[in-house]
């Protein structure tokens, strides 16, 4: 009787204990927390930190001759444009590509046969914005040789800067640029969220750079538009502080002055507002375009002022020393070459 007394203390327990098993193994684990924005900022910085250590994005129209004379074979050329303006009359040689397809284009080119690829557009500002997002996703050294055409099109003759750099340049708001110091930067708030539900810095990249490529430059904001209500936006300049200074900026805007990398993640990045949009502005529209799609593929919500400085303070961008090498003449930038096209 005391045998089986005991059989059956030892038979309870082993049936609880398989109880507590099965039950603790139903039990759905916490998923993991990913801060997708700060990995995909990780990510970047130690894959290729593209935005301060790549070469510059752009090349000359007078460059990019220099080179095809050279040797022909090692430029690819692409050509954002519309298919019929492609069609009317483009550089020799080149490509037909969509925003969208950019990436995927790039990627079927056996990049080590180039010394560069060379992305144009109307202005120069879409060809960067997707210059910025294709080097995000690359090797550094493979990263280097995409390239932008300073001012697009409009710098390789006069019929394609007539709708563009011809008619952008103004001075219209050469009396409301003020030269006061550059007000502190905001206390540091955590960075944009974002819901992709990758898990991976790379994985995020490629999908917030899938989407800016699919949705198109979209980002740009005009002069006109800013100044209708300056307060309702985060003005950053993307200057240096000489150049902050004078020929000077817009009322209320924070310097993020290039030289000091503001947005790297152990910088002034966090700086910036979640909760606002930010208008990035530089000489041209087009380092502002550059610098937005990274931001944008972060998470922040960022607008690219069109065409830069040059379409608010034209002429004081020519007579000050600090900003008159990113002023459009026309003497200067349209350089006439018919005999590139075709």
């Amino acid at each position: 009787m005391k045998k089986l007394q005991l059989f059956s203390v030892a038979l309870m327990i082993a049936l609880l204990a398989i109880g507590c098993k099965e039950e603790e193994s139903t039990v759905t684990p916490t998923p993991t927390t990913v801060d997708e924005a700060t990995e995909l900022v990780k990510y970047v910085e130690s894959n290729n930190d593209y935005l301060y250590a790549a070469s510059s994005f752009v090349i000359s129209a007078s460059s990019y001759r220099t080179e095809v004379v050279a040797d022909p074979t090692k430029i690819y050329t692409i050509d954002l444009r519309s298919a019929t303006d492609y069609t009317a009359k483009h550089l020799k040689g080149a490509a037909n590509v969509t925003l969208a397809n950019l990436y995927t284009h790039i990627k079927g080119l056996t990049l080590s046969n180039y010394k560069y690829v060379v992305v144009t557009c109307y202005s120069g500002q879409t060809a960067a914005f997707g210059v910025s997002i294709v080097r995000s996703m690359l090797p550094l050294a493979e990263a280097n040789k995409i390239v932008s055409l300073k001012w697009g099109m409009s710098s390789i003759d006069s019929s394609f800067a007539t709708s563009y750099w011809l008619a952008k340049t103004s001075n219209v708001r050469a009396t409301q640029f003020v030269t006061t110091d550059a007000p502190a930067k905001p206390a540091k708030v955590t960075m944009p969220t974002l819901t992709t539900g990758k898990t991976t810095g790379k994985e995020i990249l490629e999908a917030r750079a899938a989407k800016l490529l699919t949705d198109g430059f979209n980002i740009t904001i005009t002069e006109a538009s800013l100044y209708t209500n300056l307060s309702n936006y985060f003005i950053v300049n993307y200057w240096p502080n000489a150049a902050y200074k004078s020929p000077g900026h817009i009322d209320g805007a924070y310097n993020y002055d290039p030289t000091t990398k503001p947005f790297k993640i152990d910088s002034v990045m966090k700086t910036l507002p979640t909760n606002k949009t930010i208008v990035l502005y530089c000489y041209t529209g087009q380092t502002s375009a550059y610098v937005g799609a990274y931001l944008k593929m972060i998470g922040y919500d960022v607008k690219s002022l069109s065409y830069g400085a040059n379409s608010m303070i034209f002429d004081m961008m020519k007579a000050s020393s600090n900003t008159s090498a990113n002023a459009f003449v026309p003497a200067n930038e349209i350089k006439g070459y018919k005999d590139l096209l075709e």
